[in-house]
């Protein structure tokens, strides 16, 4: 009689252990991934600003709303701003045919041109800046939540729901509907959807939100 042949317990033990190793290395690998997203998306809320504050202090104006950005930074006369100290229009505004028709298309021109930011400024395609969702990243002075106040908000679109809750726990309250950091919408949307801003759940991880911080 033919003995059978098979694998004993040490041996099926090993594999289980290598693959224990294996997904527990996947895992790792994703949660370092992700953390590296989170901390980029984070970088955009502080990197805007200084450009801001960088060119507020040597050329005392507000870039986007800089009346002399021709003289100062050598911007087309087409593209300055009124002077009113804010940065106006939607936080999405791209140029159209060539031309920016609001403040916060002209804010991104006006620091790339001052050495600040880096980015194009050919007023086309590739102009309006992204985030590390590879969505639409902005600034603006308008009014975005009735009663939130701030002298400009800088936005962030296409954000899923876990990496929002990560990220205002990062640099805010950790709540997506109070202090700093909020949830104005899901998609990308110019100002507040309707039930908006709203604390986030587990439930929403995998939306897409846009997220905004006063400043």
């Amino acid at each position: 009689m033919k003995k059978q042949s098979g694998f004993t317990l040490v041996e099926i033990a090993i594999v289980l252990v290598i693959i224990g190793l294996l997904l527990g290395g996947v895992l790792k690998g994703q949660e370092l991934i992700n953390s590296a997203k989170v901390k980029n998306l984070a970088n955009d809320f502080r990197s805007i600003p200084t450009f801001v504050y960088a060119y507020q202090d040597k050329y005392k104006r507000l870039p986007g709303d800089d009346p002399t950005a021709d003289s100062n930074v050598g911007a087309p006369a087409t593209e300055v701003g009124d002077g009113d100290g804010r940065i106006e229009g939607a936080w999405n505004s791209a140029p159209a045919s060539g031309a920016c028709s609001t403040e916060s298309c002209r804010f991104w021109l006006h620091v790339r041109l001052a050495n600040l930011a880096a980015g194009t400024t050919t007023l086309g395609a590739g102009y309006q800046p992204t985030n590390a969702e590879g969505a639409p990243l902005g600034i603006t002075g308008d009014t975005l939540v009735t009663g939130w106040a701030g002298n400009f908000f800088v936005c962030s679109a296409g954000i899923q729901g876990r990496f929002a809750r990560q990220l205002d726990t990062t640099i805010d309250d950790g709540v997506a509907n109070t202090g700093n950091v909020r949830v104005i919408g899901e998609g990308t949307v110019a100002t507040a959807a309707s039930g908006y801003p709203r604390a986030l759940t587990t439930a929403d991880d995998a939306t897409l939100f846009t997220v905004c911080s006063s400043f």
